[in-house]
């Protein structure tokens, strides 16, 4: 049996997320954080929402996770290794293909870099510091089915233009 390598099994994921459910396509979302623990954490609340969800651990794979799957929405940390997010958020903006897919910024860093991070691309703002591992993500899940469109959040379907960002436990989308 031949084995699978690299960008092939990314296009096979991306396959499996054609899979029907319930009349619509399963959104695929692109999850790329260093810390192993933040990304299961933050991948079983996602994929037991219903998304298909592939993982980047550094930048350069999120990169070629992203061109090869074109992913829904993609949840980027900011420091990673091998490229950082901010550059990985400038590339995905330059590439014709990644370059309107929706991305939530995740940051350690306080909510003072939000502007810089819209102006680079940012389509969502998360702090870090508003994620509970041990309560399921939720806030985060919030964000993210309101940037696809698929919960009872009010408010217009967010644009790639419009902010999201989380501020003590409530949601809001700044134009």
């Amino acid at each position: 049996m031949a084995e699978i390598k690299g960008s092939e099994k990314f296009r096979l994921g991306r396959m499996v997320a054609l899979v029907r459910d319930g009349g619509g396509f399963l959104k695929t979302i692109l999850l790329v954080d260093d810390s192993k623990f933040q990304r299961l954490a933050n991948e079983r609340v996602l994929a037991k929402a219903g998304f298909q969800v592939l993982t980047a651990g550094d930048g350069e794979q999120a990169l070629e996770i992203a061109a090869s799957t074109i992913p829904d929405l993609i949840v980027l940390d900011m420091l990673l290794p091998k490229l950082t997010g901010p550059e990985v958020l400038k590339a995905l903006r330059k590439n014709r293909q990644t370059s309107a897919i929706p991305v939530v910024v995740l940051s350690s860093l306080a909510q003072i870099n939000e502007a810089k991070l819209v102006r680079e691309g940012a389509t969502a703002y998360f702090e870090k510091s508003k994620l509970d591992l041990t309560d399921s993500s939720e806030p985060l899940l919030k964000v993210v089915q309101q940037i696809l469109g698929q919960s009872d959040v009010a408010g217009d379907d967010p644009s790639p233009e419009s902010l999201v960002t989380l501020s003590d436990s409530q949601l809001a989308v700044h134009q």
